[in-house]
């Protein structure tokens, strides 16, 4: 995927709602799932769009909303939009956040640039902000596609393994340029 295709697809969801945000349940790439809309007068139905972003190698969330706000917006009351309507403070209870000022790529990310040197397929790096929270992913590729409004992104059940026990993480063992693999 180049830049400039990267750019239309970030802007397709540009000024929507993020629903949702998170890896996926097989923990290699992230998701973003955004509801789209346009104006009533067009008559264009809504629609749930799954922005995959595979290889997900960074991602982080940091709030956008100030200090001073938050302070307001500790109520739990604010996390219910029926109970936080009407109380000073974020509600955090609306259940999206609108994709403004938007998304864009990281021009020259050294992180992508690592990354893209390390495992030799291209990375890219984005900034996703909305009015609550900004995102930074590094990713190899992105797919936008059509979901329906009951789509689960993650649905909690018995682990994939067939034994049920929980193992400790392995890594693959690495061999070292300097020692001779075969002692």
């Amino acid at each position: 995927m180049d830049e400039s295709e990267l750019v239309a697809r970030l802007d397709e969801i540009y000024d929507q709602g993020i629903v949702y945000h998170a890896f996926t349940d097989y923990m290699r790439d992230y998701e973003m799932i955004v509801h789209c809309t346009a104006d009533p007068l067009t008559g264009i139905a809504p629609t749930y769009q799954r922005c995959l972003f595979k290889m997900c190698v960074h991602a982080s969330v940091e709030t956008t909303v100030p200090p001073q706000i938050w302070a307001r917006s500790l109520d739990e009351r604010l996390i219910e939009y029926e109970t936080g309507v009407d109380l000073d403070g974020y509600v955090w209870g609306v259940k999206w956040h609108v994709l403004y000022p938007g998304a864009r790529v990281v021009p020259k990310s050294s992180r992508a640039a690592k990354w893209s040197r390390s495992l030799g397929i291209d990375f890219h790096e984005v900034e996703i902000e909305t009015d609550a929270h900004k995102r930074r992913l590094v990713f190899s590729d992105l797919t936008v596609s059509e979901v329906d409004a009951h789509y689960q992104p993650l649905q909690l059940g018995p682990p994939s393994w067939s034994d049920g026990k929980i193992y400790p993480r392995t890594m693959p063992t690495l061999e070292r340029p300097d020692t001779d693999p075969q002692t």
